[in-house]
């Protein structure tokens, strides 16, 4: 059975083109700065995140580059600067505990994400890369459904979960 469902599941078209936004990897920084610093753009310096003033998208772009770049408790001292309740911070807060192997911490952040917005679907995608690597496809599947029924039919997200339960392999920055 199991063979059938991820069978159907994965003859669904998709294209490896993202959608924008947060549904895509970051591309590099233009300025990189140390620990957990951000850059300003209106003072040109690298500022704790608590001083920046930043907007919240350019705030989220920092933890990306941070994220992806591994560098995840500095990832966590910026999201610790953002309201507590934001759908996104929530799902940073969980990716990069996930990546810290803190899985049930990062399922959790997930969850709290995806009960406040169930259209997130990169907190699908990242909380499904997640049951992959536990060897759930089962619950994998079930994300990436909801991906789709969220209007995430090929985006980056539906495209990194899909590519997760076809190889074993959760996406690589």
């Amino acid at each position: 059975m199991m063979r059938i469902l991820l069978g159907a599941a994965l003859l669904f078209p998709t294209t490896v083109l993202a959608a924008g936004g947060n549904d895509e990897p970051p591309s590099k920084p233009a300025v990189s700065c140390k620990g957990a610093q951000v850059y300003d753009k209106k003072t040109k310096t690298c500022v704790n995140p608590q001083e920046s003033s930043l907007e919240r998208e350019q705030l989220y772009q920092t933890v990306r580059h941070m994220a992806y770049a591994g560098r995840y408790h500095d990832a966590q001292t910026v999201l610790d600067a953002m309201d507590k309740d934001d759908p996104g911070r929530l799902t940073y807060m969980g990716f990069t505990h996930r990546k810290l192997g803190n899985v049930e911490l990062g399922n959790m952040f997930y969850e709290q994400a995806i009960a406040q917005d169930p259209g997130n679907i990169l907190a699908r995608s990242y909380m499904g890369q997640g049951l992959v690597e536990a060897g759930d496809m089962a619950g994998a599947l079930v994300q990436l459904r909801a991906i789709q029924e969220h209007g995430g039919a090929g985006s980056w997200s539906e495209a990194s979960l899909r590519k997760a339960i076809e190889t074993g392999t959760t996406y690589s920055y």
